[in-house]
């Protein structure tokens, strides 16, 4: 897990939520693909498709029954392609704006911030916990890295776990 790399997909996200883009695509590696599986089931991208450099066909990015067609060419996964793979992701946008306005680190490579069950039920509430501020605004989330996965903030304080914080998007 190489919190440079995610600093620098989290600016990317941002800044293609500005520009009003609707796919993006950032590096796919297992940390990626897990935080954005997250940030799908909380609403705030459409779609996560892992492809190659190129984008995928417009199908395999809808959600309705065409999109397992056995006729769309599949780039296989080899050892000389490896590092070009992308996750390749649907931003959502609702009255002219993006649902992905925000997305910042909490923990910075130089500095990583543990929190336990305690400490992030102090975030749910919005109060400060730390040297993180709590969750003030509507709809915003803070995602942690536990031993389960990513979760969601308030996920954890249901299951009680603590971990790794990672991001806050908004």
């Amino acid at each position: 897990m190489s919190l440079v790399h995610l600093a620098n997909t989290c600016s990317h996200l941002q800044n293609a939520s500005r520009a009003r883009l609707g796919l993006t695509s950032v590096p796919d590696t297992k940390f990626h693909l897990r935080l954005m599986l997250a940030l799908q089931n909380s609403g705030f991208i459409s779609t996560v498709v892992r492809g190659g450099p190129t984008p995928p066909p417009p199908h395999s990015l809808l959600t309705h029954p065409t999109s397992t067609d056995p006729t769309a060419p599949i780039e296989p996964v080899t050892q000389r392609n490896i590092s070009t793979r992308r996750l390749w992701l649907g931003l959502k946008y609702w009255n002219s704006s993006p649902v992905l306005e925000k997305m910042s680190l909490i923990s910075k490579p130089t500095r990583r911030i543990w929190m336990d069950v305690t400490g992030l039920k102090q975030l749910v509430l919005g109060k400060d916990a730390g040297y993180v501020k709590g969750l003030r605004k509507p709809g915003e989330c803070i995602y942690v890295s536990t031993d389960r996965g990513i979760l969601e903030a308030r996920e954890c304080v249901e299951r009680k776990m603590g971990g790794m914080l990672i991001c806050r998007v908004g």
